[in-house]
């Protein structure tokens, strides 16, 4: 799980997981849902695997709009459905860029080595890149 400001800098970046888990419990066990619905007015944009965790935390996590008719639905329903989705999308890359500056480092990007050790490589990255936008943020050169 991470966590970006509306500048694509890192604030955050969770441990990784040794088995698959939903983004909602990951968000449940790393203590993110209590802090969102008892912490500071903050909105979080996050995507569609994390759909119950605006209901959760009183709003202020924003996730893509759900889709009410699976099957047949009206034609009116499909043009709205794609509209909201869009704007959720394009106020998200922002998010998915800062993202996408952990995957630009090779160790994330090819990782062969053991499962074990892909967390400490993460945290490293992570503590990397959030040093390095800093510097930029601050004008010096590393």
């Amino acid at each position: 799980m991470v966590v970006t400001d509306a500048e694509r800098r890192l604030l955050f970046c969770s441990p990784a997981e040794p088995a698959s888990r939903a983004d909602i419990t990951h968000a449940r066990k790393l203590g993110l849902v209590k802090f969102l619905a008892d912490g500071p007015a903050v909105e979080i944009l996050a995507d569609g695997g994390s759909q119950r965790l605006g209901a959760q935390t009183d709003g202020r996590a924003v996730t893509p709009p759900h889709r009410k008719f699976k099957k047949n639905p009206p034609e009116w329903y499909e043009e709205m459905h794609e509209r909201q989705c869009e704007a959720h999308s394009s106020r998200r890359i922002r998010v998915e860029h800062g993202i996408g500056h952990l995957k630009n480092w090779r160790s994330l990007a090819r990782h062969h080595g053991r499962r074990e050790h892909i967390s400490d490589t993460i945290q490293a990255v992570a503590g990397l890149l959030s040093h390095q936008q800093a510097a930029t943020a601050n004008g010096t050169r590393m």
